[in-house]
Formats: C-alpha cells, structure tokens, sequence
C-alpha cells in the first residue's frame, strides 16, 4: 500500500480499509510506504493496530534506491533533472502507479489501493490481476486495473510494465500510466510463452464500475430496491475478494443506513468505531 498524500488527507475511509486488510487476513504484514505516515503524527495515528498486534509497518520512499536497477531508475533520473514533463495529473498519483509495480517486482506480494476495503483472505491468489469490465459478447476482458495486484518477485509482467511506464509516460492523460497501462501491456503478452498469470474477472476486485459506484452507498427506498441490494451483496460476499469504492467518484457521497457499504464496513471492521457518515 501507498501513500503520498498528507497525513491530514488521511480519512477514516482508509483506516477501515486498514482494518479490512487485517479483519480478513489476520496474519498479515501490511507495509504503507508513505512519508507523512512514516512519522510520530503517522505512527499516533496508526498504534490501535499496533496495540492490537497487528504487523503493520510504515516506510518512507527513498525513490532513487528503490528505482535503481530497473527502468524506472532512468525515468526518474530524467524527471528530476527537468527533462520529463510531469504534466497535468498529479505527480504523486503518477509516482504510486510507477512505485507499486517496482515494489512488486522487488519484493513481490500484494498491491491493493488505499480505497480498496477487502473482503476475503488472499492466500489462495497468484500472479493475478483483476478485469474491471468485460465485453458481454465475447465475454472477455475490455479494460484491467491497477488497484490490486498479486505477483510473485521478479514477474515479468511486472518488468513490463514498469517498461512501459518509462518509455511511454504521458503526465496529462489520467489512467494513461496506470490502468491503461496494464491493460496496453497484458493484450500485448497474452498467450506468449514465460508470462504466467491470471486476469480475474470483475467481481473479483471491481464488481461495481466507477460509473454505478454511488449506488453501492444508497439505502433502500422501496422493496424493488431493497431485493436489489440483498441480491448484489450476496453476490459480492460469494464472488468478491475485495471492493473497489472508486474515491475519485465516491468520496463526498454519504454511506446510507442499509447499503451495501453499510453492511461491508459492518463486516469487514475491527474496532467498529468509526461512524458511516463520515466515511
């Protein structure tokens, strides 16, 4: 996980995402990579998981280690001495994109989003990346995201797409650098030999698109809507690793007493203190 906002731009929103990780996957090491985290203000902020003994690690980027040996380190060389244009799309958004797949492909493990809630334990994913839409008559994937990654050190995959990113950076196109990148570069290796890996679909990760996420935060207001509701949500507790909540669409929508929100952060919450309104 990252994190290259600010610390006051940390929300409860991503501290129940925090207890989603750990409510689902007890056992695990979550490392957030992020300065303003990686702090006495940060480390306050996150101790009730410390307390609770919870291996949680917070680590502050050092860009120029991290990148060395792998395509990014030229990028980044170039970036800071005035010779990339960071464009339009915020810089930081862009460096997440970049620093996660060098993360991946250093150390491997497990890339979720800070506005990814996670349902179910991971143990049983390998080298797999999630559809977030299909095409309904060929029934395969039309576009992938970058949200949630699983892939073992050293994928290939991942070397291609950090590849990618360096040589085809784009700052003024939002998504360019990240979920169109992944999808440009898994229908370029699809079915080449040495790349062995899994595109999961939709509901794995993104069972609601970013379009309709708003009505994942809606309550029922009639029965029609209320069978809808228990309907998606059993779906999703049967289908879905984790949910996508789409920040950039949903973050000042109010999570509605009886919505599918509502009853995920009921199920995917540890200290259960955290109201729904202000999430």
């Amino acid at each position: 996980m990252t994190w290259i906002s600010s610390l006051h731009s940390l929300s409860h929103r991503e501290l129940l995402v925090i207890e989603s990780v750990f409510k689902s996957n007890p056992k695990a090491c979550l490392v957030i990579v992020s300065t303003s985290l990686d702090s006495p203000k940060g480390n306050a902020v996150l101790k009730p998981f410390l307390n609770m003994g919870f291996n949680l690690i917070t680590v502050s980027p050092d860009f120029d280690s991290i990148f060395k040996h792998t395509y990014a380190e030229t990028w980044f060389n170039r970036l800071k001495t005035g010779n990339i244009n960071p464009g339009e799309v915020s810089l930081g958004q862009n460096l997440s994109n970049l620093l996660r797949l060098v993360l991946l492909y250093k150390y491997g493990g497990v890339y979720i989003d800070t506005d990814v809630i996670v349902l179910k334990s991971f143990n049983n994913l390998s080298n797999v990346i999630g559809a977030q839409s299909m095409n309904i008559e060929t029934k395969t994937w039309s576009r992938l995201n970058n949200a949630v990654l699983v892939f073992d050190k050293h994928h290939p995959l991942l070397y291609k797409f950090i590849q990618e990113f360096a040589l085809t950076f784009d700052g003024n196109k939002w998504g360019h650098n990240g979920p169109y990148l992944v999808s440009r570069v898994v229908g370029r290796v699809t079915n080449r030999p040495g790349f062995n890996f899994t595109v999961l679909p939709p509901p794995a990760f993104y069972p609601v698109d970013w379009s309709r996420i708003r009505s994942l935060f809606r309550g029922p207001n009639n029965r029609i809507q209320s069978d809808w509701l228990r309907r998606k949500l059993e779906q999703i507790r049967r289908q879905s690793y984790a949910v996508h909540l789409w920040n950039r669409q949903s973050k000042d929508v109010r999570v509605e007493e009886g919505s599918i929100v509502h009853h995920i952060i009921s199920d995917c919450c540890i200290f259960c203190n955290i109201s729904t309104s202000s999430l």
